[in-house]
């Protein structure tokens, strides 16, 4: 259980929306690539229409400070089906990386709970959805306006590792690529913190709004965004 499984949920059936053009979308796609289940229907570029909005607030603020840079999507709304199924492709990949073998039981534990501090359980309990499956989560990062090329913020995204930690390079020397890194991951915090936002503890891109890990950090007594199917909340 996550320190925010225990935030009631009221949905507020806002609908999914698919991201305007205004965003930037990293395609293709990266979980479709490896053959996640979403279906011919399910577009992942989509979010609640308040977090839409919201981010569209982020992006301006960003230009406004800095109008070489914008917001980068890398992934948004997730159907339980596709959590499943990620996890245990990123199961399968931390243990390659770790030499372990998947008839190791002790071993797999390890990587198991290594893989469980980024990626949430699959839950079908609708008292737990994974944040984004509810379309109020979202992964994302800093891109050039002008090419939409990535900005290194010290990690890549999905990393299993404690560089994938917000606060990660906070000590690093002024003037040195890590306090660059940590310049970037607090720019786009405070963007996304502007719009109303909130941050997973353990990943530098993961935001949040509405959902119970929103609620949780935000100090709300009930998440507005439950599980949202791809049929159930489209306008």
């Amino acid at each position: 259980m996550r320190p925010w499984s225990d935030r009631p949920i009221t949905d507020c059936h806002e609908p999914l929306l698919p991201l305007p053009s205004e965003l930037l979308r990293l395609e293709p796609h990266p979980y479709v690539s490896v053959g996640a289940p979403y279906g011919p229907d399910a577009d992942p570029f989509r979010l609640r229409s308040g977090v839409v909005q919201r981010l569209l607030r982020a992006e301006k603020a960003l230009q406004q400070r800095q109008p070489d840079l914008r917001l980068a999507i890398f992934d948004a709304w997730r159907p339980v089906a596709v959590q499943a199924f990620m996890v245990e492709f990123s199961v399968d990949q931390e243990a390659q990386r770790c030499g372990v073998d998947r008839d190791d039981a002790a071993g797999m534990n390890d990587v198991r709970a290594t893989v469980n501090r980024f990626w949430a359980e699959p839950s079908r309990n609708p008292a737990t959805p994974p944040p984004h499956s509810t379309g109020g989560a979202v992964d994302l990062t800093l891109a050039s306006s002008t090419d939409g090329s990535q900005l290194f913020m010290g990690g890549m995204i999905d990393a299993i590792n404690e560089i994938s930690e917000p606060d990660h390079f906070c000590a690093a020397a002024e003037g040195t690529d890590q306090a660059i890194w940590h310049e970037r991951r607090c720019l786009l915090r405070s963007v996304m913190s502007e719009a109303g936002f909130v941050q997973h503890p353990n990943e530098w891109w993961h935001y949040s709004h509405g959902d119970q890990l929103w609620a949780w950090r935000s100090g709300t007594d009930v998440a507005i965004y439950a599980e949202a199917e791809s049929r159930s909340f489209t306008s």
